[in-house]
């Protein structure tokens, strides 16, 4: 897993004021937290902190004052417009302790379904997991080829890696393909099926045959 590195400085606990002045000269206010420690004050490089958020990175190696540590983000507080990170919640966390985090869901593929006019539709866009500081996934990705029109992938349906533990529940849908607006049950049974329908143009073709026949032998 990559681990950002972030620069960062002391600050002392201030106001909306003290804040403002802080994001002016590019920092981003953030309080570091966790294991019965108390709360310690820093503000990060806002520069760093974007390169590192943009990259969906969990885990930052914070330097202040020639020290590095490494820092769970908790939280990440935005700006009106969600552009501009405005405050960070670090937690102190040991790479040997199991964190629960949130990680996106990527789906790789191109659904059966959709080439039978059916649009895939993404339920849920990220998901809960449980695992070690330092595996935690940049993301979970799933095949979707397989689903035809009206069938869902579920979160059972995922391959997570060793160790890692997701936390929603097993029937949760993931995705869905919907069928084309009025497609009646007959029809998404027969795209589903499709080689259920071979046995009738065979068995019509031999009607046809067998009709032949019998009228030549009639002539």
């Amino acid at each position: 897993m990559e681990i950002a590195t972030i620069q960062g400085e002391t600050r002392q606990p201030g106001g909306r004021h003290a804040n403002e002045r802080l994001r002016r000269r590019g920092l981003v206010p953030a309080v570091i937290y966790g294991h019965g420690q108390p709360p310690e004050y820093v503000s990060l490089s806002r520069h760093d902190t974007e390169l590192a958020l943009a990259h969906v990175q969990h885990v930052i190696r914070l330097k202040i004052d020639g020290r590095e540590e490494q820092y769970l983000i908790k939280d990440v507080q935005y700006d009106h417009l969600q552009r501009k990170p405005v405050h960070v919640d670090l937690m102190r966390v040991d790479p040997n302790e199991r964190v629960k985090v949130r990680v996106p869901l990527e789906l790789r593929g191109v659904p059966h379904g959709t080439k039978q006019g059916g649009t895939l539709v993404q339920v849920l866009a990220e998901v809960e997991v449980e695992c070690l500081l330092l595996q935690i996934p940049e993301a979970l990705r799933a095949r979707v080829e397989h689903l035809g029109l009206n069938e869902q992938l579920k979160v059972r349906d995922i391959d997570v890696p060793p160790n890692v533990r997701i936390l929603a529940a097993p029937d949760d849908v993931v995705a869905v393909v919907h069928p084309p607006r009025g497609t009646t049950e007959q029809e998404i049974q027969a795209a589903a099926s499709p080689e259920g329908a071979e046995p009738e143009v065979i068995a019509k073709g031999k009607a046809e045959e067998s009709e032949a026949e019998e009228g030549e032998t009639k002539s």
